[in-house]
């Protein structure tokens, strides 16, 4: 038997399903893992909190020993200031407009706070909401790779340092997301490569203009591994406190590694070749594909062919013994990070499904 299902068997009558279920002995040792190595290359970790959004679980990476965190949303770092974190990273280039303005000069206000930019309006814009405190509000200068999503072309990065330092901001160096590093085992090492070339190119740009980078940060947990130059002052991996089936996939992480999974209940059985769970859209994302599925049965070939919003189509081959109705299965996700913001809480346990207890997603729905 897998072992995750041995944990859920554990649980299976204190469990209603569909459920988030964390393996809190597992994800220590990830927690461990990751710092060991950051510790090994001489790097500071700043865990990306999007993943999980749970305080107590961002306590235990502070404990482990990261610097600080990582948030996505102002929201998101709102909720772990008011928790008593107190340097947080906004690696997103906010764009401070509604009360997004007030909200950050407020944050800059009680915690340690560096915001992301890419552009030079969005540099007017933090500093026009910083009114006469602008020096309250560190920028981080975010470059893109070969991602192809936001960021500054790398040699322009002094330009915005430059801008920021002008109006009274104050830059402290650069970061990017090596995001083209999740699309096969052999795209990681690519990605990281093309990551170090462009935050290079970058920290010479801001030398260029008289500034220095202090922080030079990188991602991700697909790209992890090969993040180890020199030039890198921290990593901002996020999924591999939990990991997926993507990463799985690709080779950034061992199945042994995975922490969370979905409790799910086979609950119609009509068609043959195929049985209809309680998970779907709203438990687990869209994230997947005919290919590679929907998320896939811990430890067998059982897969998530199809999604509804409350459905589960899974495909049983016929040489799979076919589960019953009401059994309870774990279902590990293609991707973690939409899991936890679709629950309100995390069944945190261990191994052999003892000591369950229930911590809030205090983060979830925070996105803005």
């Amino acid at each position: 038997m897998h072992r995750l299902q041995r944990a859920l068997d554990a649980l299976v009558e204190r469990v209603d399903t569909p459920a988030p279920i964390v393996l809190i002995d597992v994800m220590q040792r990830n927690i461990d893992r990751m710092q060991g190595f950051a510790a090994r290359h001489n790097l500071q970790i700043r865990p990306h909190v999007k993943t999980h959004k749970c305080v107590e679980i961002g306590r235990l990476q502070v404990e482990a020993g990261a610097v600080g965190i990582t948030a996505g949303t102002i929201g998101e770092a709102e909720v772990f200031a008011a928790a008593g974190f107190d340097d947080i990273f906004l690696a997103y280039p906010i764009w401070p407009a509604g009360t997004k303005a007030e909200r950050i000069r407020r944050l800059a206000g009680t915690t340690r706070l560096r915001v992301g930019v890419d552009n030079v309006a969005a540099v007017e814009a933090l500093a026009d909401a910083m009114g006469d405190e602008p020096g309250r509000l560190e920028v981080v200068v975010e470059i893109d790779c070969g991602a192809r999503r936001s960021g500054t072309p790398p040699e322009a990065a002094g330009d915005l340092a430059l801008a920021a330092r002008k109006r009274g901001l104050v830059p402290v160096g650069v970061y990017t997301y090596p995001g083209h590093g999740s699309s096969a085992p052999d795209a990681r090492e690519r990605a990281a490569r093309d990551q170090e070339a462009a935050l290079a190119t970058a920290v010479r740009s801001l030398a260029g203009v008289g500034v220095t980078a202090e922080v030079v940060s990188a991602g991700s947990t697909p790209t992890v591994a090969f993040s180890t130059s020199d030039l890198i002052t921290e990593i901002r991996p996020g999924e591999y406190v939990f990991c997926d089936m993507d990463n799985t996939r690709i080779g950034a992480c061992d199945e042994d590694q995975i922490a969370l999974f979905v409790a799910t209940t086979v609950v119609s059985d009509w068609v043959p070749g195929q049985l209809i769970l309680d998970i779907g859209t709203k438990a687990l994302g869209r994230d997947g594909d005919p290919q590679r599925g929907y998320g896939q049965i811990a430890g067998r070939k059982l897969v998530l062919s199809k999604l509804n919003e409350y459905h589960g189509f899974l495909a049983v081959p016929p040489e799979e013994p076919r589960p019953s109705l009401g059994t309870v299965l774990p279902m590990v996700p293609n991707h973690v990070c939409p899991i936890v913001n679709n629950f309100e809480e995390l069944i945190v346990t261990d191994s052999q499904g003892t000591m369950p207890q229930r911590w809030p997603v205090a983060a979830r729905g925070r996105l803005s």
